[in-house]
């Protein structure tokens, strides 16, 4: 069959030339021809056999021969999950409506909304989108859907895995009912939800399988390698450089963001020149590293299963299964990266003790065993052992002395580190001295006389002190309380009575008693400030005696007793009285005059003629005063 027997338009033949397609594909052949007639589809095939042409060119067809129900409205509308996948389809469309007045443009995250808007307001045909930004646009008022009247749901079976289904339900609600419209839905796989998403989409459609539900093309070499995790990153570029026939452009699946980055940033250590992109990824940097692989600049492409889903390479040679796929059916989407349009390809996968359980899955589903290649150099070699990490002290202690580091001056930390890995190392004490820096070995010296010097006796150690630095082992001061005893009182008489003269000179004196102290009379003589000062503790203490309170408590009195004690009238003695009493009393006791010094003399004297002479000058009699 050929694409004139399709019975297709002269520019969609024409372009179809150009492009260099000669014979339709099974899948093109079996859809276009329903679609023409207007029917709604349900088509079946896996990736790589030509779904896009099989809708986009019957689209064209009716397009141009049915006329415009609205000037600028979007008359088709074509839903993709990746952007990757929906710039491939634009690229499609610009080249089979080459010699067409059709309008198309692609939107999708990412980038910036205003060229988008711009497109959409000088009005377009056909509408290529991803579910979130057409989403955005249409609460945005910039995109009706009210004029559809072809409508594409291309890889439904992926817009299910990535959770855009709910996006899908939100767009068709803003189609025309499903009886005004042709809906057309391409699946590479065919689990029970979308069976139920194609019955509420499709009317009375004609289903069109190619090959069996989730088989894979039968032109791709599969072949699989049994490796540690921690050998793969080995494995591979080993691989890439000793395969045949030559790898000259490989696509790598990872399972990870992370993991995509690290295997790009291995193999362009090995001079493999690589390149990753995922989610994570700038939109710009995504198209600018397929555009790379594209045109050879990049001979590795590393991709996740979003990021690569719906890539069309031609004349992919290698795609390599880093990570093997969790579900099965991903497995399929993989490998269909290759052998397109007729050519060949092979599949290349790692799988790790880990992942037997995916393998089982995946050959279940394809119904047969993938060869296994044995000997090469990391077959049963177990993965290397990480070395132990250091202790976090440690690189504390590091970051700290940071400034000493960039002195050139050897750091607490190092000696530390260094230090701790000599002493693991018992064996080798001989070279143990030789590896650690000067300051460590002062260091240990200074440890080393430290402990030699605890050891010694104590009469060795009394023998040593005197040679030993003053300004550095400075006596032990006394204690407090010794220097207290061993000083002066803080007030020492200069003169005293006659009797504690005669105890200065150490003659004995008989013990007298207290003479009573006489009663206070009302013009007798105040004692001069010296004396006054001078009894003060006596004062004190017969102060504190007489404030005692004489009474019992007043909680143990009764009632009666409080009566009394209220009504009896209290007898107040003038606060001048009370001092004149006081300080007669203090007279009577000693008559004698005393001088109290606050600076405590070196020597004590017995008289005042004594103080005068040690002075060296004049004496005089003292007169008393106190009978006047």
């Amino acid at each position: 069959m050929t694409f004139e027997q399709l019975k297709l338009a002269a520019p969609l033949l024409r372009a179809v030339e150009k492009a260099g397609y000669t014979e339709p594909s099974p899948i093109q052949a079996k859809a276009i021809p329903p679609v023409l007639e207007g029917h709604d589809l349900l088509g079946c095939a896996q990736t790589g056999t030509g779904k896009t042409a099989a809708f986009a060119l019957p689209m064209l067809h009716r397009l141009a021969e049915t006329p415009v129900r609205q000037k600028g409205a979007v008359r088709a509308l074509i839903l993709t999950p990746t952007r990757e996948l929906a710039l491939q389809i634009g690229e499609s469309f610009s080249a089979y409506g080459k010699y067409m007045k059709l309008r198309h443009t692609v939107i999708f995250g990412g980038v910036g909304q205003q060229p988008q808007i711009a497109a959409l307001k000088h009005g377009v045909d056909v509408l290529i989108a991803c579910p979130g930004r057409l989403n955005d646009l249409i609460s945005q008022g910039y995109v009706d859907l009210s004029q559809v009247e072809i409508f594409v749901l291309d890889e439904a079976d992926r817009m299910l895995d990535m959770g855009f289904i709910h996006d899908v339900r939100k767009v068709i609600k803003q189609l025309p009912p499903k009886t005004a419209r042709q809906t057309l839905l391409f699946s590479a796989t065919m689990p029970k939800e979308i069976e139920q998403l194609a019955e509420d989409l499709l009317t009375e459609p004609v289903f069109v399988k190619v090959d069996p539900v989730s088989s894979t093309v039968d032109r791709i070499a599969q072949t699989l390698y049994y490796v540690e995790k921690g050998n793969k990153k080995q494995l591979l570029p080993y691989l890439i450089q000793k395969l045949a026939p030559p790898v000259t452009n490989a696509l790598v699946f990872s399972r990870t963001k992370y993991g995509a980055d690290k295997i790009a940033k291995d193999l362009t250590k090995r001079g493999i020149p690589a390149a990753a992109i995922h989610g994570n990824k700038s939109q710009t940097a995504r198209v600018t590293a397929l555009e790379d692989f594209k045109n050879g600049k990049t001979r590795v492409l590393v991709a996740t299963d979003i990021a690569a889903r719906g890539i069309d390479i031609s004349e992919l040679a290698y795609v390599f299964n880093y990570d093997l796929p969790e579900v099965p059916e991903t497995y399929v989407h993989r490998i269909g990266r290759t052998a397109r349009a007729g050519a060949e390809g092979c599949a290349v996968s790692f799988c790790s003790p880990e992942e037997t359980e995916y393998l089982a899955g995946i050959e279940k589903l394809n119904r047969k065993k993938i060869p296994v290649i044995s000997g090469h150099p990391w077959d049963g070699v177990p993965a290397p052992v990480k070395q132990p990490a250091e202790p976090r002290a440690e690189k504390a202690l590091l970051k700290k002395d940071r400034g000493s580091k960039r002195s050139g001056k050897t750091t607490l930390a190092e000696e530390r580190i260094e230090e701790h890995t000599m002493e693991e190392k018992q064996p080798q004490q001989v070279q143990q001295s030789e590896k650690l820096s000067a300051s460590a070995k002062r260091r240990r010296r200074r440890r080393n006389k430290t402990a030699a010097a605890a050891q010694q006796p104590t009469a060795e150690k009394a023998t040593q002190q005197p040679k030993q630095n003053k300004a550095k082992n400075p006596p032990k001061a006394q204690p407090r309380r010794e220097k207290a005893a061993q000083a002066q009182p803080k007030f020492d008489p200069h003169f005293l009575s006659a009797a504690a003269a005669d105890q200065v000179r150490g003659v004995a004196q008989p013990k007298a008693e207290r003479p009573a102290p006489k009663p206070a009379q009302k013009n007798e003589k105040q004692p001069r400030n010296g004396q006054q000062r001078a009894e003060k503790p006596a004062r004190n203490a017969q102060t504190h005696a007489k404030n005692q309170p004489k009474n019992p408590p007043r909680r143990e009195k009764n009632a009666a007793q409080l009566k009394a004690e209220r009504q009896e009238p209290k007898k107040t003695q003038p606060k001048m009285e009370r001092n004149r009493q006081r300080a007669n009393a203090n007279r009577e006791e000693n008559p004698g005059l005393m001088l109290i010094s606050r600076r405590p003399p070196q020597q004590k004297y017995a008289s005042f003629e004594e103080y005068m002479e040690a002075r060296g000058g004049v004496t005089a009699p003292v007169e008393d005063y106190a009978d006047e």
